[in-house]
């Protein structure tokens, strides 16, 4: 089997194998491909191209030879790393329990029940499909349900986003190509196979999740929803088990903790049981929109093409304050959502279809904030920080998402009205200052970059784009020790994922959890 990079076609990929085949110099039908990377060449001043890589399988081995011996530097040998998830001779004494159904609890989750181990699992809010109906609720009559809402529930707080399935992790052991077929199989687009920035929409996101846990169900696990865990059994330095809400035990030597960068009460629960923890850095900040078609020309260089999907954008800067202030968690085409978890307390995401086809774009623009910036030294400070940061948006429109033209948080005053932006909310929305809420080094940061980018992207400065806040569940504000063996304080726990300060987004966090039943299992690669 061979690679081949660089492969430009027009944006209509129809004619993919007669361009492979005029690569290899060959017949089309001496050879099947599969699509490994697809990207979009915009630039301007150039045809709008399609950029693959491929993996291509010669029906004639003599033709690989050949086509090797032409050195070109696009086409390369290749053998791909598959990544087995199932293990000879698994055995432990009890069974494995996994806290959190969000993406590091369900695969974890998945490869132990592949290995035939039967997990016992907890979610602290409900399945999706109640869960979702409990959402809507929430953005429609203001009525939070502090177990299951955007951040609590089956799927985790990445089951209401735009489902980004990029990440930095490298996959030199296939767990990252193994997670997208996973997705596929269960029933997300192919496209995430290829696309350099794959995506699967909170609408398809659900359903994946639904195939996900009934196949785990059918590998034997065992779900407890609605069910938090409460305290954790210990005896002499090592997890034997957990309680739940309900006042029931369960006994494991292996517990996977797979919590969620929201559940503050759980962290504070294991800090008390004595579980070592320390504060790190993380990022807050605002949501910005600006028109979906807007976004789409200043990205395509004033392309057009209805086969060209909803843009993106990566931002960075280093304002003159000394703080780094960047895009995250861009969502084309999509909402601005009320994300919160807890009554008294707002904060922000944003959230896209699979289609991506709603009239603005959105994406935080965050600013970096350390230990230094916390109340005190307790690991625990960064949560504090994030709470008091809430609880002032919360209280700035009671509950409603604060929202203000640019030009308005610029001058700092409340805008009294919209402009050509009209907001695309899930959830009430008021003008408030969003000054009021957020520090002043954080609030000239977004200042600086804003208008900064505007000289990349002429017009993202508008006095009409809309700023929403606050964002700031941008990571974990706390890392849960543990050891080369992915022990926590406890030998048995398993810190995992985003909540334990491991990961980053869905895909990373996926990993983890397969990385942590690897370490469960003792096997690792």
């Amino acid at each position: 089997m061979i690679r081949i990079n660089q492969l430009k076609t027009p944006i209509d990929e129809s004619n993919l194998r007669s361009v492979i085949a005029k690569k290899l110099k060959i017949k089309p039908d001496a050879f099947e491909y599969n699509i490994l990377r697809r990207s979009i060449d915009s630039r301007p001043k150039h045809p709008l191209r399609l950029i693959y890589s491929v993996s291509v399988d010669f029906k004639n081995a003599d033709d690989e030879a050949l086509v090797l011996k032409r050195r070109d530097k696009d086409i390369l040998s290749y053998n791909p790393v598959v990544y087995q998830p199932v293990y000879e001779g698994v055995k432990l004494l009890n069974r494995p329990i996994v806290i959190g159904m969000g993406p590091a609890g369900l695969f974890a989750a998945y490869i132990l029940a592949l290995n035939g181990l039967n997990p016992i699992i907890f979610e602290r809010g409900e399945k999706v499909e109640d869960r979702s109906e409990a959402v809507e609720r929430f953005f429609k009559e203001g009525v939070l349900d502090p177990e299951s809402n955007v951040q609590f529930g089956e799927g985790g707080a990445g089951t209401f986003s735009d489902g980004k399935l990029n990440t930095t992790v490298k996959d030199k052991y296939g767990r990252q190509t193994f997670i997208l077929k996973s997705f596929v199989d269960f029933g997300a687009p192919r496209d995430i196979l290829y696309d350099n920035r794959p995506h699967i929409g909170t609408d398809y996101l659900k359903k994946v999740i639904i195939n996900l846990r009934e196949e785990i169900i059918r590998l034997g696990a065992e779900i407890h929803y609605n069910t938090r865990v409460s305290s954790f059994i210990v005896d002499n330095g090592s997890i034997k088990g957990v309680k739940d809400s309900k006042g029931n035990e369960f006994y494991s030597d292996n517990v996977i903790l797979a919590i969620g960068h929201s559940s503050r009460d759980t962290v504070r629960e294991l800090y008390k049981e004595g579980v070592a923890m320390e504060a790190k850095p993380f990022a807050v900040g605002l949501r910005v929109e600006h028109k979906r078609e807007f976004i789409n020309h200043t990205q395509y260089n004033e392309h057009d093409n209805p086969k060209l999907p909803t843009a993106y954008y990566k931002l960075t800067y280093h304002a003159s304050n000394g703080r780094n202030v960047f895009s995250f968690c861009m969502c084309p085409g999509g909402f601005v959502v009320n994300a919160s978890s807890e009554d008294g307390q707002l904060v922000v995401n944003g959230m896209s279809d699979y289609d991506r086809m709603e009239d603005n774009s959105n994406a935080a623009i965050v600013v970096s904030v350390t230990p230094d910036d916390y109340p005190d030294d307790s690991p625990l400070s960064g949560i504090d920080y994030q709470v008091d940061l809430e609880k002032a948006t919360y209280n700035l429109c009671k509950g409603k998402i604060p929202t203000q033209r640019y030009k308005d948080f610029k001058d700092n005053v409340v805008s009294t009205g919209f402009g050509d932006i009209v907001p695309v909310h899930k959830g009430a929305t008021a003008f408030a200052n969003l000054r009021d809420m957020l520090p002043e080094y954080v609030s000239s940061a977004i200042i600086d970059g804003i208008d900064y980018w505007d000289g990349k992207i002429n017009g993202f400065a508008s006095d009409d784009a809309l700023l929403s806040g606050v964002e700031s569940r941008t990571s974990s504000p706390v890392r849960i020790v543990r050891d080369e063996n992915f022990y926590g304080t406890f030998k048995g726990l398993y810190p995992c994922g985003e909540g334990a300060g491991y990961a980053g987004g869905i895909m990373s966090a996926a990993i983890d959890g397969i990385k942590c039943a690897e370490k469960v299992m003792n096997k690792e690669l």
